[in-house]
């Protein structure tokens, strides 16, 4: 069983072609440019949101947090509120049952992507589902911060076709201030799934001024250099947005001018990487 945020039937952006993409709840990361807070935290069945919900599609009932889905406007009042970073609009879902939801698609999609929150945090739940989709003949991604090691899992690794893989930042101590995290496990993840040719995906985020976004862009397609030859890694470099961003750090941070990203792609095709994608 898992907690489940959302699931979106159609997605062209969570890996090649089109895909289901089922996002779980809980990070152990706090990324302060996060874009979807409400998925970091676990609901603690406060009931913050209650009396906050215009559509009246929230109560509690002994001591937990009843969410009406046929009364949900979806204004996203509840997490704006929540003090948690969490959401009272999740489901608790048996890999199972997630193919049952996905069941419509299966004839319009290529594979199912698992993102979050991070995802890795309910690893035998996801293992059971790539498992699953597996005998469906779908291809299966996992969308992580990179804090789970994978060179530990051999089964999950089995059952997974690629990871895509977040890199935030190559800096240490920056990595830390942004995210509360090390990134050791990350950059580990990084060469021993590009060596197994499990890397789909790389991606960083470009925060002006906040970040060493030069040196990070720089030092991790350096790293993976060596490894193109086996599969060209997609680096996405993605221009931070204010959208969904939580306070104070909506108003901190700018986005990047289209020069700069341009620099940063530039970077990147100089250390053998053909695809990158602008965001």
């Amino acid at each position: 069983m898992a907690i489940v945020n959302k699931i979106i039937h159609s997605s062209v952006v969570d890996g090649p072609g089109n895909r289901a993409a089922v996002f779980l709840q809980k990070c152990n990361f706090k990324c302060s440019y996060c874009h979807n807070p409400e998925t970091i935290g676990q609901c603690v069945q406060c009931g913050a949101c209650v009396e906050k919900c215009p559509a009246k599609a929230l109560s509690l009932k002994d001591g937990k947090i009843v969410w009406d889905e046929d009364k949900c406007c979806e204004c996203d009042t509840c997490i704006h509120v929540c003090p948690h970073m969490s959401s009272p609009r999740v489901k608790d879902y048996t890999a199972e049952q997630i193919m049952e939801q996905i069941a419509p698609d299966l004839p319009y999609i290529r594979g199912i992507t698992v993102s979050g929150g991070e995802c890795t945090l309910q690893r035998d739940f996801l293992a059971e589902l790539f498992l699953l989709a597996k005998q469906q003949g779908l291809s299966t991604l996992i969308d992580s911060n990179g804090s789970y090691d994978f060179s530990q899992d051999a089964e999950l690794m089995n059952v997974c076709d690629g990871v895509m893989l977040d890199v935030k930042a190559f800096d240490c101590d920056a990595h830390k201030k942004l995210t509360g995290m090390s990134n050791e496990q990350v950059l580990k993840n990084a060469v021993y799934l590009a060596e197994h040719g499990k890397l789909e995906e790389i991606r960083t985020v470009i925060v002006p001024d906040q970040l060493p976004n030069e040196d990070t862009v720089f030092q991790i397609t350096k790293l993976l250099k060596p490894y193109l030859d086996k599969k060209q890694i997609r680096y996405k470099i993605i221009a931070y947005r204010q959208f969904g961003v939580r306070s104070p750090y909506d108003q901190i941070f700018r986005t990047p001018s289209s020069n700069e990203m341009m620099k940063y792609k530039k970077i990147a095709e100089d250390n053998g990487f053909e695809n990158i994608i602008l965001i």
